[in-house]
């Protein structure tokens, strides 16, 4: 599961999400957040996995921010631990959460959001800027 929102914090095991599931917001707009919640089967526990998310425009090209030339992309290493006791077959939930200062998007725009885990796509999610 990926979701828009305005914050989102990972405490106790627990995804808190402030302002969740929006689509919309103005080029120019307010700090910005992706919740994230990974489901690692029991089989895949104890292995390394990478998570890349990449913000991209329409037409699938890399969103850099003015003034650079570095994509706006996020890379993680993931590895769950299996917990003593678990019962084969279980699946762990792990939930993620990252926070955004203002991102410098073109007004009337479509975006989007994608995760990948080890190269094969896990998730996205779109939206669009206000026109100004």
């Amino acid at each position: 599961m990926l979701m828009l929102c305005d914050h989102a914090v990972v405490a106790d095991g627990k995804l808190y999400i402030n302002g969740g599931g929006w689509d919309q917001l103005p080029a120019n707009g307010p700090p910005t957040a992706l919740a994230l919640l990974v489901h690692v089967p029991w089989d895949e526990m104890n292995t390394t996995r990478s998570l890349v998310l990449q913000l991209v425009d329409e037409d699938g090209g890399a969103v850099v921010q003015p003034g650079t030339d570095t994509p706006i992309l996020l890379r993680a290493d993931l590895e769950v631990g299996r917990p003593a006791g678990i019962v084969p077959g279980y699946t762990v939930s792990i939930p993620l959460a990252f926070n955004f200062s203002p991102l410098r998007l073109s007004p009337g725009s479509g975006y989007e959001w994608r995760a990948e885990c080890d190269g094969e796509p896990v998730g996205s999610v779109r939206f669009r800027t206000t026109p100004e």
